[in-house]
């Protein structure tokens, strides 16, 4: 299996090539540096194409044409004259439907691909494409979510017109991952055509969930970035920082006993957070009603004492870093942690709620 792929320094085809190189599929590309001249040979040594290319942001409006439209037309002839079937996707736009220079020429190119499949019975795959996401799209161009992610993690302003402009969107892996299903045979040649699955969001949520990603690091706490859109804006929008944003630093508290900090808030699943404490150094020393605990000793010795405080049954844990053993806080047991080592003691710790200074649910208590 060899593909073609044209266009395959845009946006779409820089994430496709790195996809293919992963799977070992052969390949070669079309690209502006290359002659017109050049198709008949890349199309007789390749066994699908890919296309990719298209203008839509020309300088010269009729590049359209030429571009979107003549540029399939010419592929086009060149499998005619080859004789043999050549399976091709097209990535076409849903601007296709649109009385405008750019969807014209998208939907002339529909056209050629759609009567090369019916003069030669030759496999074509159209795809309409909404608003396409993701690493390594040219912000200020002609992508809101680029732009949006770029100057927003970038500290520069942005335009929100209408808020309630309603956003058709597909995820950059998902249209790859689409493609590359085509070409392996894994998909059902019967049905049209579409990357899966599609969202829809409003300009004004848009703008506010990625300001929300940069206002996490602040204060600590994350989005739900764990599935479905929310997830793929946060990757697409954390590829758009420099490299020197890679990196931020927390607060910290300490004192003589050791340090505190917390690393990472969760909305609806507690908040991480690690602390270390000096040898012979205790702390803790309360109990929680509610609130629960997970104790992870990753650097020295450590010993969990506990108190029933209604029933003032007492127990003991000994825990060191070459066993990594969680421990729990159990309501209504005061707890506390000792160090019974000879070195620093390193802690993680996650708690199942946000820490509310309001209604903090721990009271001092023996143990």
């Amino acid at each position: 299996m060899r593909v073609l792929v044209t266009g395959s320094n845009g946006f779409i085809g820089k994430n496709l090539i790195v996809r293919l190189n992963e799977l070992g599929i052969s390949f070669g590309v079309f690209t502006r540096r290359n002659s017109t001249k050049d198709l008949q040979s890349l199309i007789e040594k390749s066994d699908f194409v890919i296309h990719l290319a298209g203008e839509n942001r020309p300088e010269d409006e009729d590049d359209f044409e030429v571009v979107n439209s003549g540029l399939t037309s010419l592929i086009c002839d060149e499998i005619r004259l080859i004789e043999k079937n050549i399976p091709i996707i097209l990535a076409s736009s849903a601007q296709a439907e649109r009385d405008n220079l750019y969807g014209k020429s998208k939907l002339g190119a529909e056209i050629a691909i759609k009567n090369l499949t019916k003069d030669t019975g030759n496999s074509s795959y159209i795809y309409r494409l909404p608003g396409v996401f993701g690493k390594w799209c040219k912000p200020n161009y002609n992508s809101v979510v680029a732009t949006f992610c770029h100057n927003i993690s970038h500290g520069l302003p942005i335009q929100v017109n209408d808020p309630s402009f309603e956003l058709s969107l597909v995820y950059i892996d998902d249209v790859v991952e689409e493609f590359v299903k085509m070409i392996q045979g894994k998909r059902d040649c019967k049905k049209v055509p579409s990357v899966q699955p599609e969202y829809k969001i409003k300009l004004g949520d848009l703008a506010d969930q990625i300001k929300a990603f940069r206002e996490s690091r602040d204060s600590l706490i994350t989005e739900k970035v764990g599935s479905g859109l929310v997830r793929k804006l946060y990757s697409a929008y954390l590829s758009y920082l420099s490299p020197e944003q890679f990196s931020y630093s927390i607060p910290s508290y300490g004192d003589e006993r050791g340090m505190f900090a917390e690393m990472l808030k969760t909305k609806d699943s507690g908040q991480f957070s690690f602390f270390t404490a000096k040898p012979g150094v205790t702390r803790g020393g309360h109990y929680h009603n509610s609130k629960t605990e997970k104790f992870l000793v990753i650097q020295g010795k450590a010993r969990f004492g506990f108190r029933h405080v209604a029933l003032d049954e007492m127990h003991e844990i000994v825990t060191t870093s070459k066993e990594l053993k969680i421990v729990e806080t159990v309501p209504g047991w005061s707890h506390d942690i000792t160090n019974i080592g000879t070195e620093d003691m390193i802690v993680m710790l996650w708690a199942n709620e946000i820490f509310d200074p309001d209604n903090p649910d721990t009271i001092a208590h023996k143990v």
